[in-house]
């Protein structure tokens, strides 16, 4: 099956307006934008046959293109970064699974990427899969400590028995009154912004409406919920590995110290 790494990018971020041109130092004190380094994490992913950053911005492609990257423009009215994949995975044409990395994800690990092409390899009935990752004692507490700033931070994730997704919030889910030790297994999970789908599946997102849930909750994964579509959740490992995704500007100290730790570039 061919596979399409699409990485949606816009400039006109609603909390952190030209967020994909952020720079960010890595290990050795390069300084990489945010674009570039989310397009680093999807070529670092085995058995992926193209990747293709999705903008409607002059300078997000102008960027893009100086680094070696390939550039799908589209529509200036996708809502989110699925409906700009489908706009680019239709324009392009020719793959049996697309994946969504989302521009502000530059840690997101190649395994998370290649076990969502797994799933959908496995089940060729299913339409759409997402990583997610259970929370240690210091996730949960960054989740909270965010909450409680009034800060949006990660997005958390409850599913069934079956790994069928339930709901996304971007409050902390389930409710514990508790906290944890190092040691302890926390019933939280975060949701990673991966996303692996069918064509199909895409087809049938853009035709959707956005529901109120999807408006609330600013979660774009909620529109297929909304009308019945089930979404898998596929658990992944960190493996030592950090994860945070660029959501605010006080996140970029946080990733760059991750970006140092790991001695990535």
């Amino acid at each position: 099956m061919s596979v399409l790494v699409v990485i949606p990018a816009r400039y006109a971020s609603t909390r952190y307006p030209g967020k994909p041109l952020v720079a960010l130092r890595g290990a050795g004190g390069e300084a990489r934008s945010l674009i570039r380094r989310s397009w680093d994490a999807a070529m670092a992913a085995r058995g992926v046959d193209r990747v293709v950053v999705a903008t409607d911005d002059d300078r997000i492609r102008d960027e893009a293109e100086g680094f070696g990257a390939e550039v799908a423009m589209t529509s200036p009215d996708c809502a989110n970064g699925t409906e700009r994949c489908a706009e680019a995975a239709a324009a392009l044409g020719g793959a049996e699974i697309v994946v969504n990395l989302q521009g502000d994800a530059p840690l997101t690990p190649p395994w998370f990427v290649e076990a969502l092409v797994a799933a959908l390899r496995a089940d060729p009935a299913l339409g759409m899969a997402t990583p997610v990752l259970r929370c240690d004692a210091a996730a949960l507490s960054g989740f909270l400590e965010d909450r409680r700033a009034g800060r949006v931070g990660g997005t958390t994730a409850v599913f069934g028995r079956d790994m069928r997704a339930l709901y996304f919030s971007k409050e902390v889910i389930p409710y514990t009154a508790r906290s944890y030790g190092a040691d302890e297994t926390v019933p939280v999970f975060h949701h990673v912004g991966v996303y692996a789908y069918r064509p199909e599946a895409l087809a049938d997102y853009v035709a959707w409406p956005a529901g109120p849930l999807e408006a609330l909750e600013g979660l774009e994964q909620l529109r297929f919920l909304e009308n019945g579509a089930p979404v898998l959740c596929v658990e992944v490992e960190a493996r030592g590995r950090a994860f945070w995704e660029l959501n605010n500007p006080e996140d970029v100290p946080r990733i760059e110290a991750k970006l140092a730790e790991m001695g990535i570039a």
